[in-house]
């Protein structure tokens, strides 16, 4: 099993054997993984990294509970990307020669990767995640209040939780002990997944046009490196990912890595970035709507209240003071990346000023996947409770605040005014909420009409 895995990674790790597997507590994933300059371009199959070194809080404050939404770790690719990727290397394996060095490896190749699950080092990026967890917060934590650790019913995301809470376990010495205490059927009202909106659309439209404009020339190269394999400007987008999972699951550098130019790999980042904006994100009408079940039980955690949602809350598990406990100061969840995305959106992180442009990348974006839902990415959100200082203070007055980090960035929040610390009253940050309060204003009945 991936959790037993997991650990013999993690101990291996420990002992000093596996240098290059996985990041620290303290140090940046990619800094110790294979390729570093084009791993940050990979989008979603990115391996997790801090986007920037964690900030504590202000010293007249005193973090009194924390939520975490955390993506499953690294993966073998899907089922229907799988497809799509052995259609991609058939054309090329097609070629009646090839005149470039770095395509020879196909002559001998054969594509073995996986389907769906984790990978090794994904089982332990989440199990990592569970120490550093711990080490950040564990003066939270008692035998009568562990973290409250629920998941979605994928396996891949099961897997992750139950890696994490083993993670959180050994970096206490075995002291504290959670346990995955609810998982979410995918089949049902589920908080922590994207599938409870049949009428969304899609992103294809605008992925299709990137695709267009930057796979095209690529696809000319590579044809003319491989007489014969007449590949087209889609199935750029199917091998450069290749790099990625052959990378994480080997942990070695793939072959098809040399296909490709550090520019190219930024043109597919800015492919994934249009996927997740104009799929679940910002740029989908029903795509923010997707995220409101999560942001109405995260509402209620911080505030103490039985949740208030009529849209994708399983509403007897969360009337359950066993299923949806309101006293805890940890919580853990466990999901996907796109239904992070719906998240992000419909609370308002990373809106940009103008829509992601499909024929143009905006280098001042802030819209950018690898930063957002990386593998085994996570969304923290701090309640804090703070005093006023003196005159030197930055606090008007005492009382409780939120705080939201992506990847350990803070985030600023404009949205409920906040201050420099990124911090927003409990109160304005509850009313800055009213899309979801008011369960998405009628945007999630559009999902079934």
């Amino acid at each position: 099993m991936l959790f037993s895995l997991a650990a013999i990674w993690y101990l291996t790790l420990r002992n000093g054997l596996l240098c290059q597997a996985s990041s620290s507590a303290s140090n940046d994933l990619a800094k110790d993984f294979p390729l570093p300059e084009i791993q940050r371009f990979w989008g979603s199959y990115t391996p997790y990294f801090s986007a920037q070194p964690y900030t504590p809080p202000p010293s007249n404050c005193r973090i009194s509970q924390v939520n975490i939404i955390q993506r499953h770790g690294a993966r073998f690719p899907t089922s229907g990307a799988t497809t799509r990727i052995k259609v991609a290397i058939k054309k090329l394996q097609s070629a009646t020669h090839y005149t470039d060095l770095p395509l020879a490896f196909l002559v001998n190749y054969t594509y073995s990767l996986g389907k769906d699950n984790l990978v090794p080092f994904g089982a332990l990026q989440s199990t990592e995640a569970g120490e550093i967890t711990f080490k950040r917060y564990q003066q939270l934590i008692s035998q009568d209040n562990l973290p409250f650790v629920r998941s979605s019913s994928g396996q891949r995301v099961v897997d992750s939780a139950t890696n994490w809470t083993a993670g959180f376990s050994f970096a206490s010495g075995h002291v504290y002990n959670p346990t995955l205490s609810v998982i979410l059927s995918e089949d049902l009202n589920d908080t922590l997944d994207d599938a409870m909106c049949p009428n969304a659309g899609s992103s294809d439209l605008q992925t299709d046009a990137w695709n267009a404009i930057y796979g095209a020339p690529i696809a000319e190269r590579l044809n003319a490196q491989a007489p014969g394999a007449n590949l087209v400007a889609a199935d750029i987008s199917n091998l450069i990912p290749l790099c990625a999972f052959e990378s994480i699951a080997q942990n070695a550098t793939s072959p098809f890595c040399a296909l490709f130019t550090p520019a190219e790999f930024a043109q597919f980042e800015y492919f994934a970035d249009l996927d997740k904006y104009y799929g679940t994100g910002y740029g989908q009408a029903l795509g923010p709507v997707q995220g409101v079940g999560y942001i109405n039980e995260l509402l209620a955690r911080l505030t103490g209240k039985p949740v208030s949602d009529n849209t994708q809350t399983n509403r007897t598990l969360d009337a359950s003071p066993v299923t949806f406990p309101l006293d805890r100061t940890l919580y853990a969840d466990f999901s996907h990346d796109n239904q992070m995305v719906a998240i992000y959106a419909a609370l308002g992180l990373f809106n940009q000023s103008t829509p992601l442009d499909p024929t143009m990348p905006d280098p001042k974006r802030t819209w950018i996947t690898s930063r957002l839902t990386p593998f085994s990415g996570r969304m923290v959100t701090e309640r804090l409770s703070c005093r006023k200082k003196g005159s030197g203070g930055h606090l008007v007055k005492s009382g409780e605040y939120v705080r939201i980090l992506v990847n350990d960035a803070l985030q600023p929040l404009t949205f409920c005014a906040a201050d420099k610390h990124g911090l927003c009253t409990l109160s304005n940050f509850v009313r800055s909420q009213g899309y979801a309060i008011n369960n998405g204003e009628g945007d999630f009945e559009k999902c079934f009409a």
